[in-house]
């Protein structure tokens, strides 16, 4: 039996949170700890009308401030924590559990809220030469963090959500069943919803603009192409959802795989976008206000960005209006036993049950329930080795069982239909 740390209480940590309550046979205690705690009451009153046994206690506390996390940590005494907040704390929250010895689990890896802050940003501007690629975010900072958890005799599970997680998960499966080698590999990621606003985003908003305005990029021959963002468009016909115009972006697992697998010859990833989306956000770019930067308004500093987050639907109310169904998976092309093969695994998700289910959309129920899934392997110790790892560098089979039981069934399809 475990006792879990849930730190952050948005629309995923809201799903993961509902799922560990379901598998109360692991978890029997459960604290869920934020800012806000009017939010962490109000999914406590929801699990405690089902028929969870799991034990749930909220608290409040600043993920920015290593002492309080700590502290936090050392009174409630978890197995491990489960970080669902922003991205921008995942370092804070490692140095924490650091501190009170215990396992850590992500969904994202780490980015600073201030891009401008001079001793990043020298860091920063050095990776975008040496690497070649510019994207605020990327692994290197947590994985610095590899000897003093080795040390500390603690796992830390970087990026169990779905992608990246269950996509990087798909590629350990692939490889140790389908393929002796593999030569590429393309994530797609299509989400075929609809919520009527003109515009939303279905995660963080703040972390999802940043994003998708960046230059995209891709891994080729252990090499990082970097390109202007959104200039490489395909279309694909995803099952569930039809025809849909995707685009390639930089993405962090790329980063991991490329470096775990480094006789895979290209990694790329897209994502699918609708032009209304597209349109909205050139418009928010051309104007500013995706601008990281603070500027001076009435006498009164403010980040363009977080005062767009605040004026945008919050993406955990978008499940009620949601309709149609995600699509999420990895084309692979490789050798086994000398022969050339094309494989495909993916999932359907459906916006709807994922509604009747657990109250969300399907973006924060297919990043939830993986982030649940790298918690209870780490809890039960199935997946827990001393150091900094991502979901690639584990035996895959328990991981894909669990997506199959607890809400993400998977399917393979041989030969697909390539990506050019």
């Amino acid at each position: 039996m475990s006792r879990v740390l849930v730190i952050g209480c948005g629309g995923v940590a809201q799903v993961a949170i509902q799922k560990i309550a379901m598998v109360s046979e692991v978890f029997e205690e459960m604290m869920i700890a934020s800012r806000t705690i009017s939010k962490c009451d109000a999914v406590k009153a929801k699990i405690e009308a089902t028929n969870s046994k799991t034990k749930v206690t909220t608290a409040t506390v600043d993920a920015d401030n290593v002492e309080e996390l700590t502290a936090l940590i050392k009174d409630y005494e978890p197995d491990l924590v489960l970080n669902v907040a922003l991205p921008y704390q995942d370092l804070t929250i490692m140095d924490a559990c650091l501190a009170a010895g215990v396992h850590y689990v992500d969904t994202a890896n780490y980015e600073p809220e201030d891009t401008e802050d001079p001793e990043w940003r020298a860091i920063y501007e050095k990776r975008c030469k040496d690497l070649g690629f510019s994207a605020y975010f990327d692994y290197s900072w947590q994985w610095a963090y590899q000897k003093k958890f080795e040390d500390a005799g603690l796992t830390a599970l970087l990026g169990t959500g779905f992608d990246p997680g269950v996509t990087s998960v798909f590629v350990a499966y692939a490889k140790k069943h389908y393929f002796d080698t593999i030569d590429t590999i393309d994530i797609l990621d299509c989400n075929g919803g609809d919520h009527g606003y003109a515009f939303a985003t279905n995660f963080n908003p703040e972390i999802n603009l940043r994003e998708v305005s960046a230059p995209g990029s891709y891994m080729e021959n252990g090499k990082w192409i970097e390109i202007p963002a959104m200039s490489i468009h395909r279309t694909y016909n995803f099952e569930g959802v039809g025809e849909k115009d995707m685009y390639l972006l930089h993405h962090e697992e790329i980063e991991a795989l490329g470096r775990n697998l480094p006789e895979v010859k290209r990694i790329r990833f897209f994502m699918t976008f609708g032009q209304s989306y597209l349109d909205h956000m050139r418009c928010l770019e051309d104007v500013g206000m995706l601008s990281t930067e603070p500027i001076n308004f009435n006498g009164q500093e403010i980040v363009p960005i977080q005062f767009l987050t605040a004026l945008l639907p919050d993406p955990a109310s978008l499940g009620p209006r949601t309709k149609g169904k995600t699509n999420i998976g990895c084309i692979f092309t490789g050798k086994k036993d000398g022969v050339e093969k094309k494989l495909y695994i993916y999932n359907v998700c459906d916006h709807q049950e994922c509604y009747k289910e657990v109250g969300s959309q399907a973006i924060s129920y297919t990043t939830g329930v993986p982030a649940m899934i790298g918690t209870l392997l780490v809890a039960n110790g199935t997946w827990r080795k001393p150091g900094v790892f991502t979901t690639d560098e584990f035996d895959p089979d328990p991981y894909m069982e669990a997506l199959n039981k607890y809400g993400l069934p998977w399917k393979v399809e041989e030969n697909p239909v390539l990506v050019d």
